[in-house]
C-alpha cells in the first residue's frame, strides 16, 4: 500500500488511554485503517514469521476488508484468521451467517493459513464454546479488528450481557432488540422475529486480549453510540465505552459518527 495515498485525520486526541482519529469521510477512513493494518501485519510478519487476527463483520468492515484483501504483499499463508461472533443455530451457507461473509470477503480471495470459524450451528454449543476457547488461547493473538454496535455493543456482548471483567472467552448470549434490529436496518434479515434470538459471542476481556486493536466506526447512525463511549462513563451501558482504558486501541472514525462530539 505504499503507492496508495494515505488521508491524513482532520483531528485526532485521546479519550482517556484511547487514541481516536477522525477522517473527513469513510472513503478516507477505510483507506487509512487498511494502511495501518497491513502496516501492523507486515511488520509483525517480518518479526515473527506468523501472525493470529480476530476480525469483525457488519456492514462498517465491508470498505475496510476489501482494502486490506486488495492491498497485497501479504502472505496470508502465515497468518491465522478467526472472528468475534456467530448466530446460534445457523446455517454456514445462509447468506447472513457471518461464516459466509468473511469467506466471501477474506477466505476465498487471500487463502490465510486457517481461518477458524465458529459453528454457530453446532450440536453442542457449549462444547463449541469450550473448542473456540482453547483454539483462541492456542497462541498470542497479535491483532483484533472491530467495531461499534447502534447499541453500544463489542461484538455481541449487547448492554445486558456485557460482562467487563467476563470469566469466559466466548459465551452464548440473548440479543436484545435494539441489535437485532440493526441486523434488519442493515439488510441482513427480513424482519425482527427472522434474526436469530442467541448468539455466539468473543467476551470483552478476549477481545481486549490481543496485542493491539483497531477499531472501525463510520456512519451517522453511529454517533450516539460514539458520543456515549467518549463522553458517558465507563459502564456496561455502554460497552464501547470500555474501549478507553485500552491503550493499545486506535478508534477510527469518519465525520458522521463524530458529528456529536
Amino acid at each position: 500500500m505504499s503507492s496508495t495515498f494515505i488521508p491524513a485525520p482532520l483531528r485526532s486526541f485521546q479519550a482517556d488511554k484511547l487514541r481516536v482519529h477522525v477522517f473527513a469521510s469513510n472513503d478516507d477512513m477505510s483507506v487509512a485503517v487498511a494502511a495501518h493494518v497491513h502496516a501492523y501485519l507486515l511488520e509483525t510478519l517480518e518479526r515473527q514469521g506468523s501472525a493470529a487476527v480476530i476480525l469483525a463483520t457488519g456492514n462498517s468492515q465491508i470498505r475496510f476488508l476489501k482494502r486490506l484483501v486488495d492491498a497485497g504483499r501479504l502472505d496470508w499463508s502465515k497468518i491465522t484468521l478467526f472472528h468475534m461472533d456467530e448466530y446460534l443455530g445457523i446455517r454456514a451457507d445462509n447468506p447472513a451467517c457471518f461464516r459466509h461473509y468473511l469467506r466471501e470477503r477474506v477466505e476465498s480471495l487471500v487463502k490465510p493459513k486457517v481461518f477458524h470459524y465458529i459453528a454457530g450451528d453446532a450440536d453442542l454449543p457449549l462444547d463449541e464454546c469450550a473448542r473456540y476457547t482453547s483454539l483462541l488461547k492456542a497462541q498470542p493473538i497479535d491483532l483484533v479488528c472491530l467495531g461499534v454496535g447502534e447499541n453500544g455493543h463489542l461484538a455481541f456482548n449487547d448492554p445486558p450481557v456485557a460482562r467487563f471483567d467476563d470469566p469466559h472467552w466466548i459465551k452464548l448470549v440473548k440479543l436484545d432488540e435494539e441489535c437485532k434490529m440493526q441486523q434488519v436496518r442493515e439488510g441482513h434479515f427480513s424482519s425482527l422475529e427472522a434474526v436469530p434470538p442467541y448468539a455466539f459471542t468473543l467476551t470483552i476481556p478476549a477481545l481486549c486480549a490481543p496485542r493491539k486493536m483497531v477499531c472501525v466506526a463510520p456512519e451517522k447512525r453511529k454517533a450516539i453510540p460514539i458520543k456515549n463511549a467518549l463522553q458517558g462513563p465507563v459502564s456496561i451501558s455502554c460497552p464501547a465505552s470500555f474501549l478507553r482504558q485500552q491503550s493499545h486501541c486506535d478508534l477510527l472514525l469518519d465525520v458522521d459518527s463524530a458529528s456529536l462530539l
